[in-house]
């Protein structure tokens, strides 16, 4: 799991939301989108493929655990970026 701003940082930018628009916009399935959440964990209102329940699904089927209904536990699941 990564955060918007992660991906951005990763690409040498500071700028989260143009990461969330790109991945908004993305149509490929075969890009893992819905690994990507905001600062505080919580999956995307809108996800580009069928809302929050369908990218929280993804993400169960993963095995990622949420400590709320739409929020993923980060303590454990964010990506560490040596």
């Amino acid at each position: 799991m990564a955060t918007y701003g992660q991906v951005a940082a990763l690409v040498g930018s500071r700028d989260a939301r143009k990461v969330g628009w790109a991945l908004h916009a993305n149509t490929s399935t075969k890009i893992p989108c819905h690994r990507v959440v905001n600062k505080e964990g919580m999956v995307a209102e809108n996800f580009a493929f069928d809302g929050w329940r369908e990218q929280k699904a993804r993400l169960v089927s993963e095995g990622v655990k949420f400590i709320s209904e739409k929020q993923v536990d980060l303590a454990i699941h964010r990506l560490q970026v040596l």
